[in-house]
């Protein structure tokens, strides 16, 4: 049996995280910002947004910079308690 711990994904690596949240003015530049927390090299431009098909969500797909398991699990922790957050995937 394999530990808990074990990971496919080799450190540090760019992950893709996908972001749902009701769509708002400043949901996207709110979700960077956090993001800039986690990765100081992280790029806004480069958010992709997809906003659902009644326009009342916007789903964004941010890439961070991961430097370990930890961190990948810390970034997660913060997306999730974003109040303006409602998936992350």
């Amino acid at each position: 049996m394999s530990p808990v711990n074990e990971t496919l994904l080799e450190f540090p690596c760019d992950f893709p995280i996908k972001v749902m949240g009701r769509m708002q003015p400043e949901f996207a530049q709110s979700i960077a910002q956090l993001m800039q927390q986690f990765d100081a090299e992280f790029d806004a431009a480069r958010i992709e947004m997809r906003p659902s098909r009644a326009g009342n969500y916007l789903g964004l797909t941010v890439t961070v910079r991961a430097t370990s398991r930890a961190h990948l699990d810390d970034i997660y922790r913060a997306l999730t308690a974003h109040p303006m957050v409602t998936v992350v995937l």
